[in-house]
């Protein structure tokens, strides 16, 4: 891996980054407090050991943003909350140095306007990777107008290096993938609302009579309650009432121990 890499974030998408370019070389994670630090140093670690590597050594897990400074490529990773994000570019550039290309791992808000909030946009890419990160191959990529030929070059040179599959897309909300998939995942959960169907059952008849490869409602809980209701907004889909019901519960998935399916 050519490029110095840096990733702001302690959640699922940043330490599954981290764990994966530590695979290829050097990372830095940036994580906001002391604990978001020791949560993301043992989830690195977690996701290295499963992977069969010893990579540990390749990550830098700090709080410091100065840790910044030497990276290439800057990949924010933090909730997806337009404002969080915004204010993050903001308060990034006397950080970063004036090359460094950057980048957004959002699932759905407009490219372009976090790209204005970072000041460069001519250096700025949406790097939309899939959770979890080490098993699923596709990074959509969505550049602002203003994107440079040599950004779009070297975020394509390091999807290539993280062994992973680019195919750029447009800038709208939900890119391809989550515009197409959550309209289909809340319609399962609609379904259930209806008929009263486990979420056992409508997950069960996916897997072996449409071959996926986990159930819509396993998969919503997988991607986290909040964070699908969150995507299904932007992309002005209806969001079920049973997910707002669960989310107001505190039930948001898999992290949480109960969604749909309890774990």
């Amino acid at each position: 891996m050519s490029e110095r890499l840096a990733i702001a974030g302690s959640g699922a998408i940043a330490c599954g980054l981290a764990a994966v370019a530590a695979t290829r070389g050097e990372v830095t994670v940036l994580a906001r407090s002391d604990s978001s630090c020791e949560r993301a140093t043992a989830k690195v670690h977690s996701i290295c050991e499963r992977l069969g590597t010893a990579v540990n050594g390749n990550v830098t897990v700090s709080r410091d943003a100065h840790v910044l400074r030497d990276a290439t490529f800057v990949v924010e990773a933090i909730v997806e909350d337009p404002h969080a994000k915004a204010a993050f570019w903001e308060d990034l550039d006397a950080h970063v140095a004036g090359d460094a290309i950057l980048a957004t791992t959002t699932s759905s808000l407009p490219v372009s306007d976090l790209a204005q909030a970072s000041g460069h946009p001519e250096r700025f890419v949406g790097l939309h990777v899939f959770n979890p990160v080490p098993k699923m191959d596709l990074v959509e990529l969505a550049f602002p107008p203003e994107a440079s030929p040599t950004t779009k070059q070297r975020a394509r040179d390091l999807c290539t290096a993280l062994g992973k599959t680019a195919v750029e897309v447009p800038d709208t909300p939900g890119f391809v993938v989550n515009r197409l998939l959550f309209p289909f995942l809340f319609e399962a959960v609609r379904l259930m609302e209806r008929t009263e169907l486990s979420a056992e059952a409508i997950d069960t008849c996916m897997q072996l009579g449409a071959g996926h490869p986990m159930g819509p409602l396993a998969l919503l809980d997988l991607v986290g309650l909040d964070v699908s209701a969150a995507i299904g907004r932007t992309i002005d889909a209806d969001v079920p009432a049973t997910i707002d019901r669960l989310i107001a519960e505190g039930a948001l998935g898999r992290k949480t121990g109960r969604g749909f399916h309890t774990y």
